[in-house]
């Protein structure tokens, strides 16, 4: 069972944080909402959950007035264009924990959403106060945003303020701006088992039935082109892994990761930043020793796999002799 409002709003009142109390009906829109609310100043918003194909959840805090494009924010978030979409409701029940109509960033109270990805409208910012639902939806507050920072900071979540309705461009001297709130965790859920039951590089095993959530390499920021998927297609080939394009790949992911976090810290340009560190460079020389090291383990995997292999065979007494030690 998740937590409750009265637990919601004991804890605010602990945090000293100030925050008014309006009682409704239960609504299930912004706009029945605003009948009840939309006379007492607070700005009003609108909450969406959303999935990423690896069943990672997101959810977007934003002003109602502000548009919010799921293509656009997918890029920006390394994503591809379809990358995420509308979560189903079993995700309210199973992480969120909250009915329908119910999902604000007080839903992050519950541990069971402990890993979901927040993102918030910075046009939140401007406001005196802003409304949410208390984990049930017949019930509104208004708070600040700093308030709202305080009680997230309080359970362990960086408030994360962004210009949703802004458009980078997205490629290989722009990676995606948004990329860091990619959770790094997946949630197992039925829905799972059903749409992904296992990935599309990964070696077929045998799982227990009992469901367990591992972490996960964040998602590889992509630019949209042709070549794209012919190219992902060729990693796994009938001899087994391709180590040069997966050594690739994994260069891919982690400059424009570096590029990021290093033009933050020195406020240098990303594209200023490549020219000066000549990434394209320092790129061609350490591929060579990420492939021998991946061609390592790859054999030391295949050995492994040959000597269980082998010890199965002999433990079930086909081999006639007794198994290694």
């Amino acid at each position: 069972m998740g937590r409750t409002k009265e637990e919601l709003l004991a804890r605010l009142e602990e945090l000293k944080i100030d925050f008014k109390r309006h009682d409704h009906p239960v609504v299930l829109t912004v706009e029945d909402q605003a009948k009840h609310v939309g006379n007492f100043g607070g700005a009003l918003t609108k909450n969406l959950l959303l999935k990423d194909k690896k069943h990672r959840l997101y959810i977007v805090s934003a002003l109602a007035d502000t548009k919010v494009d799921m293509k656009i924010l997918s890029q920006r978030l390394g994503l591809g264009k379809g990358g995420v979409r509308m979560a189903p409701e079993e995700n309210l029940r199973q992480v969120l924990q909250v009915p329908l109509g119910c999902v604000t960033p007080f839903a992050l109270f519950n541990e069971s959403a402990s890993a979901v990805s927040l993102l918030l409208d910075q046009g939140l910012k401007s406001k005196q106060s802003c409304y949410f639902h208390p984990l049930t939806n017949d019930v509104t507050i208004a708070l600040s945003s700093s308030n709202l920072d305080k009680f997230l900071l309080s359970i362990g979540k960086q408030p994360a303020y962004v210009d949703l309705e802004a458009s980078p461009v997205v490629g290989k001297d722009n990676p995606p701006d948004l990329a860091d709130l990619v959770p790094s965790g997946a949630f197992c859920s039925s829905e799972e088992s059903v749409e992904n039951p296992t990935p599309k590089d990964a070696p077929q095993v045998n799982v227990p039935k009992e469901k367990t959530c591992l972490p996960e390499v964040k998602a590889k920021p992509k630019v949209q082109n042709k070549g794209a998927e012919s190219s992902e297609s060729k990693v796994l080939t009938n001899n087994g892994p391709n180590v040069e394009i997966f050594a690739s790949d994994v260069l891919e992911v982690i400059f424009p990761l570096f590029l990021s976090e290093a033009s933050k810290k020195l406020n240098i340009k990303q594209e200023e930043l490549t020219q000066i560190l000549k990434l394209d460079d320092f790129k061609r020389r350490a591929a060579p020793d990420l492939e021998s090291v991946t061609n390592m383990f790859k054999n030391m995997a295949y050995t492994a796999g040959f000597h269980a292999g082998f010890d199965t065979m002999l433990k079930s007494g086909l081999g006639g002799m007794p198994s290694r030690k």
